[in-house]
């Protein structure tokens, strides 16, 4: 059955001439693909059509993408040049992407850096860790800090510094700590639930007039986030400043 959504799921953090910026619910695709559910860019383009009674279709640059069951925080250009300069900031890394994840287990050491090579296989849509000499493999990159531990889960603050398909589930479910809900990568193992995974932080400078962007939202307070005292843990002027 085809999933469906409106503006009315969609929160909108932000929105001028040049870039929209919006809270990406959890279990909604970014672009069309073969479910056919109602994707994101889709909704999006026909809020702005409808908005500013645009003819034709509506222009929106889709500039970086979350996975289908990750929720949290996007920015999309207005136009061709804002789509133009904001992937380049991505592509330059000059773009802070910051998650959330709840993993089942503690990893080993309570920060660290990772660094894989990837290989997806379109088929199954499944992404494995590879070699670097496995052709297609892309390097992958992550930073962690785990900010808290209940006796079966952990509380994990992640930055990104590539972004690749999959790419958290498969680092942290490679070092034997799934994210919790992740059936795909080991993580079902408390039964059925949304992926504990959050894009809840977003930095850049805006593509027209340089100001520091920057966007800030916690996770949905249920199982398994609600284990653990965020808005504690997290401190929310440091990231904001």
């Amino acid at each position: 059955m085809k999933k469906q959504f409106t503006m009315e799921d969609i929160p909108v953090l932000f929105e001028d001439n040049h870039i929209l910026v919006v809270l990406k619910p959890q279990n909604m695709p970014v672009q069309q693909d073969i479910s056919g559910d109602d994707d994101l860019l889709s909704v999006l383009k026909d809020y702005i059509k409808q908005k500013y009674n645009k003819p034709g279709n509506a222009f929106l640059g889709l500039v970086h993408r979350l996975d289908r069951t990750t929720g949290g925080i996007m920015v999309f250009a207005r136009n061709s040049k804002c789509a133009a300069r904001l992937s380049k900031a991505f592509a330059d890394r000059k773009i802070e992407k910051s998650y959330l994840a709840v993993t089942i287990g503690t990893p080993k050491a309570k920060s660290g850096t990772l660094v894989n090579y990837l290989k997806k296989n379109t088929v199954s849509n499944i992404v494995y860790v590879a070699t670097q000499a496995t052709d297609g493999a892309k390097r992958a990159e992550l930073s962690y800090k785990v900010l808290d531990s209940t006796p079966l889960t952990s509380l994990v603050k992640v930055a990104l510094e590539t972004g690749r398909s999959h790419q958290i589930r498969v680092q942290l479910s490679a070092i034997n700590t799934p994210v919790f809900g992740d059936a795909r990568y080991g993580g079902d193992k408390y039964g059925k639930h949304n992926l504990a995974l959050w894009a809840y932080k977003l930095c850049f400078y805006h593509p027209v007039n340089q100001d520091r962007m920057v966007f800030f939202v916690y996770p949905p307070d249920n199982v398994p986030w609600s284990d653990f005292p965020i808005e504690k843990l997290l401190n929310v002027k440091d990231d904001i400043e």
